[in-house]
């Protein structure tokens, strides 16, 4: 028997389970920085399960059993968004990972450790310091200043990396330019607005 499932844009898609023996293959991808974290199998259950829960749960093939990634060591993966392939055989799962996702202690299964796409999970940090606004954090603070403070503090970092170019002490450079991304994204936040809203303007511009 097929299952449906909802994708981002609410539709009902059918999964197929039958083409390999009632499991399909599941991708495991990190929701902020859209890194592959590891490949699992899931069965109608383990479907059923992830949904009703909002942690993945696999069919081990070697167990022969149900298995929540996470139930031993802690380090669950809360799910975020689940789609499904084409062929309706194959799901990718986004996920906010509560640890390594890698037995070994990695990040991911893959051995990859990499800050590519690090600017997005920083920017739910961000939103995370505004809304929990937990004592003595900087970020909650400056935000509570208003658009007219952040926008200042934004120039004032761009000035200090714009002097810090003309020298020659590329860790000085290094620390500016950070300082400078991490209060733009907290001024794009005063906007209501995300990274990704930006990237469409850059990607619309070079068609």
């Amino acid at each position: 028997m097929n299952r449906y499932i909802h994708t981002q844009k609410n539709r009902q898609v059918d999964i197929d389970f039958q083409k390999n023996e009632g499991l399909v293959p599941v991708v495991i991808q990190h929701a902020s920085t859209l890194q592959v974290l590891m490949l699992g199998y899931m069965n109608e259950e383990a479907l059923e399960k992830t949904r009703a829960e909002g942690k993945v749960t696999f069919y081990s093939r070697s167990k022969q059993r149900l298995w929540t990634k996470g139930e031993t060591s802690g380090n669950f993966l809360t799910v975020e968004e689940i789609r499904v392939d084409c062929d309706h055989d194959t799901l990718l799962i986004k996920v906010h990972p509560q640890g390594p996702t890698c037995h070994t202690g990695s990040t991911s299964c893959f051995q990859e450790e990499t800050p590519k796409g690090f600017l997005y999970e920083l920017e739910k940090v961000i939103e995370q310091r505004i809304t929990e606004n937990p004592e003595g954090s900087y970020t909650a603070r400056l935000f509570s200043r208003g658009v007219n403070k952040v926008a200042q503090k934004v120039g004032e970092e761009a000035v200090e990396l714009v002097i810090e170019a003309k020298d020659n002490n590329l860790d000085l450079f290094r620390n500016e330019a950070a300082d400078l991304l991490y209060h733009y994204l907290i001024l794009l936040k005063t906007k209501d607005l995300k990274l990704q809203d930006i990237e469409a303007v850059l990607k619309d511009r070079h068609k």
